[in-house]
């Protein structure tokens, strides 16, 4: 008999056939034997809306740094992306920014980048990558409904089918990435482990989203992005138009409370006219409705800190929105996911299935977090209407700082590009404080601000062609 023969046979649970399980898969696939992913609904074979993810309704961006970790867990996953529609907008080239200190500059550079498309187009490539690997079963219309073990080794979950017969599925790793709905902290709760530390800061903002036939072409055509300014005192309100597969738009207006859209779709275009920059809803003056208008008030940045608790199981590993989930305006959910799934797969091709592994990857995984949490945290909690925590002095000089770095960027490439590799997760905080940014930041913008959208020619002429009219810049 081969010595394969005589090894035991090793086996993964994922619970959770979202994005992030779906990542998770991904990472343990060369690691075990079989991978076991445990899902609540049923999952569509293609481009298609999936129960248990009301928030595909609303823009989704990959960005650069999460966009980078798919492609290392699932080589080509991003051209059959692109191949099926997506598009690949790099930073701030195709963007048009009006941020709280004026219109980004769309500075020629490539290397950081975000691919638009809609979730359900994204989730579909993913998963279609994932379950042709023999290696991976799905078990849908199935619910983890806890954990087999103790508080010193997880060595399963218990299931419960759709017909309410449980059942036992022991496995050598149990990977919780069952998104905003996990049940982790209660179960290890019955295990007897406590002192989990949680975080929510809730800045009450309200999503009101639509999808559009675009007037225009939208291949090439830029993310247009119109942000509220905290400073101000007021109620804020923020607007985009990503461009999507199949030549459309997915619009959203965002809203803290006192200027919280509505589901109305007959105010919908003229919220957006309220925006600080008329843009958006010019813009939207030629352009189809094909939906109606989705809302949601579920934006709450949540965080479970895991990686902090005195006492970890082996054999089990949270990642995803089972750990953080952000406001989605920044756009981070995605990427944070698939850079947690990175983290899983290379601490794996490090230590295999030995003693500390889930303590050193829960660790891992809190990293990318941890610089999603202070862009996502760091901008909310200036609202006046936020709850859960309140700027500090720290704080609060800390935005006069980034407020002080993003006017810079606004003339300055060198800041600009600083200021991106951050926002899209490929460096870390840090980065905005080394020598060069903070004497740029100390000289402020090198180019005068611009008073309007920053459209090329030919976009313009495109715009023309539709019949689009851009209203005069409305200077602030």
């Amino acid at each position: 008999m081969s010595e394969s023969q005589h090894r035991m046979s090793t086996r993964a649970v994922v619970v959770g056939g979202s994005l992030a399980g779906m990542l998770a898969a991904a990472a343990l696939r060369d690691h075990v034997d079989t991978v076991e992913i445990i899902e609540a609904h049923d999952l569509p074979e293609g481009p298609e809306s999936r129960p248990g993810v009301p928030q595909a309704a609303h823009f989704h961006v990959l960005l650069s740094g999460g966009a980078n970790a798919i492609e290392e867990l699932l080589p080509g996953a991003v051209e059959e992306l692109l191949t099926a529609g997506a598009h690949r907008v790099p930073m701030t080239t195709n963007m048009v920014i009006h941020s709280p200190e004026g219109w980004y500059r769309r500075w020629q550079r490539d290397s950081h980048y975000l691919i638009a498309a809609s979730r359900d187009l994204t989730d579909s490539v993913v998963r279609r990558q994932v379950v042709k690997d023999p290696r991976v079963n799905v078990r849908t219309r199935t619910r983890a409904i806890g954990l087999l073990g103790t508080a010193r080794r997880v060595t399963g979950v218990r299931l419960r089918a759709a017909d309410g017969a449980e059942t036992e599925l022991t496995a050598d790793l149990v990977v919780d990435a069952s998104g905003k709905s996990a049940r982790t902290p209660q179960w290890l709760a019955e295990l007897g482990i406590s002192g989990l530390a949680e975080d929510r800061i809730d800045s009450g903002i309200a999503y009101a989203s639509r999808i559009y036939r675009a007037p225009v072409p939208t291949r090439d055509w830029p993310v247009i992005s119109v942000q509220a300014d905290p400073r101000r005192g007021e109620p804020g309100r923020t607007g985009g138009i990503v461009p999507i597969e199949d030549d459309r738009w997915h619009v959203s207006l965002i809203g803290t409370p006192g200027a919280q859209p509505s589901r109305e779709a007959a105010e919908f275009e003229p919220y957006a006219r309220t925006l600080r920059h008329p843009i958006i809803a010019d813009l939207l003056t030629r352009a189809e409705p094909l939906t109606d208008v989705a809302m949601t008030r579920s934006t709450t940045n949540r965080r479970y800190y895991y990686e902090r608790l005195k006492s970890w199981p082996e054999g089990l590993v949270a990642l995803g929105d089972s750990v953080a989930a952000f406001n989605p305006v920044y756009g981070h959910g995605m990427s944070v996911a698939a850079l947690g799934a990175l983290a899983l797969r290379d601490r794996l091709a490090t230590q295999g299935l030995t003693r500390g592994l889930a303590r050193t990857t829960q660790r891992a995984i809190a990293r990318p977090v941890d610089l999603a949490w202070s862009l996502a945290v760091g901008q909310d909690i200036h609202y006046a209407t936020t709850q859960g925590r309140s700027a500090s002095t720290a704080d609060r000089l800390l935005q006069r700082y980034v407020s002080r770095l993003s006017r810079t960027a606004t003339g300055s490439y060198h800041v600009a590009t600083a200021m991106t590799e951050v926002l899209t997760l490929q460096s870390p905080g840090t980065a905005l404080l080394r020598p060069g940014v903070l004497a740029a930041a100390l000289i402020g913008p090198l180019r005068p601000q611009l008073d309007s959208p920053t459209f090329t020619p030919t976009e313009r002429r495109l715009l023309a062609e539709a019949g689009v009219q851009m209203s005069e810049p409305v200077r602030q």
